[in-house]
């Protein structure tokens, strides 16, 4: 998993495998992208072919249309974004990548109540 970054589409349809949760054919995926984005139904196809390839879905040929499902769970699959991410932008350091995401995008106060709840979490885990 560490050594493959999903592309936005190749999430998007991840996205759309893990909040059904089971698995869809082509066509399921391709009407749920549609009401966001007008994708062809041969380029979801061609996606998801590339996508089974690389391991980041599972194909179940034993129908005649094809089921596909997500190979890892959502968290697992954010997780080494997260991870990625730290590395190439932020020299390693999550206080770094906080600090941009609060600049950037701001955080309500229940968010901010929740991410405190986080921390405490951490600290308790890192003291054991």
């Amino acid at each position: 998993m560490t050594n493959v970054r999903p592309t936005e589409g190749e999430l998007a349809i991840l996205q759309v495998l893990w909040d059904r949760g089971e698995s869809c054919t082509v066509r399921e995926v391709h009407e749920t992208l549609s009401r966001h984005k007008d994708t062809a139904y041969t380029t979801v196809l061609k996606m998801m072919t590339i996508m089974a390839e690389k391991g980041l879905v599972r194909r179940d040929e034993s129908e005649r249309s094809h089921r596909y499902a997500a190979a890892h769970p959502q968290a697992k699959v954010q997780s080494a974004l997260v991870k990625d991410l730290v590395q190439r932008a932020f020299s390693g350091s999550a206080l770094q990548l906080v600090q941009r995401a609060l600049d950037v995008e701001g955080a309500s106060r229940e968010e901010l109540d929740d991410i405190a709840q986080l921390i405490a979490r951490a600290r308790k885990q890192r003291d054991r």
